[in-house]
Formats: structure tokens, sequence, C-alpha cells
């Protein structure tokens, strides 16, 4: 069973740019996240079931991708080769169901990527059973998903499909610990460019599962001047006029290590400053200095202990990057059911 809606993933609040597409004011071509045109059936051009592609596509996920991710995922686990353990002990024509269960509490995240890796490898037509929808809160030993499919495949696609879904569970849970301690007040956690190269899109999906909101998919979509920027361009200020008169219709976020150089930066005319290291009463500062006129982050010195000190002194996000660099998996596994003598 599910739990409330909200608990869902919010809407995605940013542009989603496919890695390699070429930034622009919308989403890339493929990345399907509803924005000016959605996805249609016709424009799911994958080998995965369509109502399973539109279900991606739904959740800001490119079907394409996701589907490239999960024959990379199962290509490596079987090297060119066959999956000599299931093809010894399990007979051909063989078929069982498999529950996906959690063996922790936390949040569910990766659900449809883990049919899209049972799709890769089943060589017939396979059931599912959904219990509950990415997003969802579960406890220890709750089903979330039954598949019915030739034994061999479910054994053969169990490790790939589980290493998805207990990453991306993993990073969902993290953030809904941040999540949680910040509700009330006006701040969202939100992710950075700190991810595994290759599954940045099913991580930072993973964050909103949890109740987060991204930052920049990429170096193209958005600017972030930090303090490597500063020194190459010779002051805080000019750097963020190089990249204004470069790229004059895109947001620019600065970083910025002193209130001296916030107050550089919002004359500059930033869109979003990011507030490293500052301490909470700092960011107190920076908050009444800023006086609404641009958007604050906070970023570095964050714990869970301390997150809601920093969320109440007015700043609009918090940046965590250990919620895909460092969160640990939700333990999940799969079990076939036993077959009725």
């Amino acid at each position: 069973m599910s739990t409330p809606e909200e608990t869902r993933p919010e809407p995605v609040d940013v542009p989603l740019i496919q890695i390699g597409a070429p930034a622009a004011a919308g989403c890339g071509d493929g990345c399907g996240c509803g924005g000016e045109e959605a996805y249609g059936p016709d424009d799911l051009e994958c080998g995965l079931d369509p109502s399973l592609a539109l279900l991606l596509a739904d959740a800001g996920l490119d079907p394409v991708q996701v589907e490239d991710i999960a024959h990379v995922a199962v290509e490596e686990d079987l090297d060119g080769g066959v999956d000599v353990t299931t093809i010894a002990t399990v007979p051909e024509d063989a078929v069982a169901t498999g529950d996906f269960t959690a063996r922790e509490a936390g949040t569910v995240a990766g659900l449809h990527i883990a049919e899209a890796v049972l799709s890769v490898v089943c060589t017939d037509e396979f059931e599912v059973e959904r219990h509950v929808a990415d997003g969802d809160r579960v406890e220890a030993g709750q089903k979330l998903l039954s598949v019915t499919a030739r034994t061999r495949d479910l054994l053969t696609a169990e490790r790939s499909a589980l290493n998805l879904l207990c990453r991306l569970s993993g990073i969902a849970t993290a953030t809904r610990a941040w999540a949680d301690v910040l509700e009330g007040t006006g701040a969202k956690v939100r992710d950075t460019r700190k991810t595994t190269p290759g599954l940045r899109a099913l991580e930072k999906y993973a964050v909103r599962c949890g109740g987060g909101v991204n930052h920049r998919m990429s170096l193209s979509d958005a600017a972030l001047v930090k303090d490597n920027h500063v020194v190459a361009a010779g002051g805080v200020a000019e750097a963020f006029k190089a990249v204004r008169n470069h790229f004059p219709e895109l947001a620019i976020e600065v970083e910025a290590d002193t209130l001296h150089q916030v107050r550089e930066v919002l004359e500059a005319g930033a869109d979003l400053i990011l507030l490293d290291n500052f301490t909470p009463g700092e960011t107190a500062e920076a908050v009444a200095l800023v006086g609404g006129r641009a958007l604050l982050e906070s970023s570095g010195r964050l714990v869970l202990g301390n997150a809601r000190e920093y969320a109440e002194t007015g700043v609009d996000f918090l940046a965590v990057g250990a919620l895909t660099h460092s969160s640990r998996i939700l333990d999940i596994g799969l079990d076939l059911r036993e077959v009725a003598a």
C-alpha cells in the first residue's frame, strides 16, 4: 500500500538536459520532463515497453538513457558470457514469481528503472505488480514490486536491478531525512554535480523522490562561478560580468566566501549567491544584507544536526553533495516465492 500523496516526488522544477544535448532555454531533445512538448508514444524510440517508457518520461527521465544504463549494467555482469550458475541449476522452461522487498525502512526510488533492467534481460513477456511508488516511505518487510517471469531471466537480472534500486533508494532515503528536518522552513535541500559518472540523471531523480530539489544538471544549463573562476578572472565581480557578457540569458550563481563578496556580486546582479562555509550567524547577516534581491544557498559546514539552524536564517537552499556522493544504500532484496508442492 502507498503512503500519502505528499511523499511522492515533487514536479521537476529545473530544466533536465539530456547528457550530450546542447543547452537551450528549456529541455533537451530527449529529456522527457514534460516541458513544452511532452513525450508521446511515437517519440519513445527505445526497446522498452511503451507504457514503461511513458512512466519514465513522466518522471523526468529519458527512457532511451535508462535503457542504455540497463544494458551497460547487465552486460557488465555477464561480461560477454552467460549466467553459469543459473543455467546449471534452473530448468529452461521454469517460471517463478519474485518479490522485491525492503529489508529496512526508507524511501523508495528506482522501481521503474529496475523494471527496465528486467525488460532488457527477459526473453519472454513478464508481469509486474507494483505495490508502492517511487517517493513512498516503506517499512522493513514491505513488498515493493512483484515480478513473474522465466526464472533464469529473473535471477540473471536480479543483481543489476538491485544495484540500481538500492543505490537510488538510499539517496532518496537520505534526502528525505534532510527534507523532514527542513519541513516548515522556507529552505529546500538540493544536490550538486557530485554524482556517479553515467548515473547523474537517475541520482538526481532519486533526490526529487526524497523531497529535495535539483541544482543544475550539467555545466551548460546554468553558470556557477566558484573560487577558481574568481582567481582566473581577477575578482568575483569580474568573473560574474564575464559570464553575463558571454551568456546574457543564463542564470548565474556566484560563490561568496565573505560578506564583502556578497555585496560585490549582489551589486553586479547575481541571480543566486552561494554562501560558502558561512556560520549560521554570518548566514543570517547575509540574508539581511541581500533582502530578497537574490536567492541564497548555504554550502559547507552542513550536517543534519545544524540544518534547521541554517534554514531558519532565511536561506533558500542547502547544498548537500553527500546526498549523491556518500549516501548508503537502502537494503532491498529479491526473494523467489516457494513453489507449492
